[in-house]
């Protein structure tokens, strides 16, 4: 066994709804702990689903996503042969750093952000640097980052919007940093909820693979489209990355049926349509609320709120008793909230409104 493999903490998934339900003795919970599209999916999903062939069970999937490559290359307007697909943006993350970390390498990421970027370098045993990130508004210490950069840097995580945060870095910050970065660190943009990114027309950093070898940039389908369930991410990536990254994917990693699932998502643009707007309004509703009641938080981009409370782990368990599961452990006395349903954003404010104002 690796010795670095010992001293990791792994990733920690929720516990099965059902679990929390018995252990609480509540009938109804509702999950805003894990980012999930609280909207489901589109229908055209489970019609795609109903109308596949069941009777190629025993045959090996597409192992190069034909189909649903060349759709999302269509609709990206990126070159197809530059698309890497995985299961879930975990495997791809696995593969950045399993194919271009060595003992002894440096990884540079924001603080907090996104723990699976740390635990891959780790088990690669790499060193991971965390620069904390502003305190006043939680963005990115660009400059900072800058300055860490050492010989022995390879990979620099930005997720934008940034989970945990919420926050949103401008692409034209991004184009200037990645300007002063070494061309041989990659920087590589985890832009899972850059669909719930509406305060600005250019949001994607998409462009700057075309202009820079070393930055790729990460997309899922377990966001806005709800379909977390079948595990389907893929990294846009330059010429010169695609063919490392094509070598070490499992060869069938995309089961047909996820592929399927995929594809009638991906052409139901009125279902992600409808989530974006939703969200927004929630959103806003959300950031109105903290800000009238003095509760501290990160302006969001995304499709969850990032907010400091006293005794945060006592109000997670009076949510939980009110059968509203919320994510902790993020940083002391923070807070995330997926941003549900208006009704379920409404009960859990009165709760929050209950504690603070005992």
């Amino acid at each position: 066994m690796k010795k670095q493999i010992q001293a990791i903490q792994s990733y920690i998934p929720e516990e099965p709804l059902s679990e929390v339900k018995k252990r609480y003795g509540i009938k109804k919970l509702v999950r805003l702990s894990a980012n999930e599209n609280p909207y489901g999916t589109s229908k055209r999903v489970k019609e795609a689903i109903l109308k596949w062939n069941f009777g190629e069970e025993n045959r090996y999937p597409d192992g190069y996503a034909l189909k649903l490559r060349t759709e999302v290359a269509n609709k990206l307007k990126v070159d197809a042969k530059k698309l890497v697909f995985g299961v879930g943006l975990d495997e791809i993350i696995a593969m950045f750093s399993r194919i271009f970390l060595e003992s002894g390498d440096e990884v540079l990421v924001t603080n907090p952000t996104f723990s699976e970027y740390a635990l891959h370098a780790e088990i690669e045993d790499a060193k991971v640097i965390k620069i904390d990130c502003n305190e006043r508004n939680g963005k990115y210490d660009f400059d900072s980052f800058l300055k860490n950069i050492t010989s022995r840097t390879k990979i620099i995580w930005i997720c934008n919007p940034n989970n945990p945060t919420g926050t949103y870095e401008k692409v034209s910050d991004i184009r200037h940093f990645v300007e002063n970065v070494p061309s041989s660190v990659l920087v590589l943009i985890d832009e899972a909820y850059i669909d719930y990114a509406t305060d600005t027309d250019e949001t994607s950093a998409l462009k700057l693979v075309e202009k820079f070898e070393n930055v790729a940039v990460l997309r899922t389908f377990s966001k806005v489209y709800g379909l977390a369930n079948y595990r389907i991410g893929y990294a846009v990536v330059s010429e010169k990355i695609v063919n490392y990254m094509e070598a070490a994917r499992l060869p069938y990693n995309l089961s047909s049926i996820a592929q399927v699932a995929a594809l009638a998502g991906l052409r139901d643009q009125q279902f992600i349509d409808d989530s974006i707007a939703k969200n927004k309004k929630e959103r806003d509703k959300w950031e109105s609320f903290l800000a009238n009641n003095e509760i501290e938080f990160y302006r969001s981009q995304a499709n969850f709120v990032f907010f400091r409370y006293p005794n945060a782990t006592s109000l997670a368990e009076k949510l939980l008793a009110n059968g509203y599961q919320v994510r902790r452990g993020l940083r002391p006395d923070w807070l995330r909230v997926t941003i549900g349903e208006a009704e379920d954003n409404l009960n859990i404010q009165k709760v929050m409104l209950l504690e603070k104002n005992k």
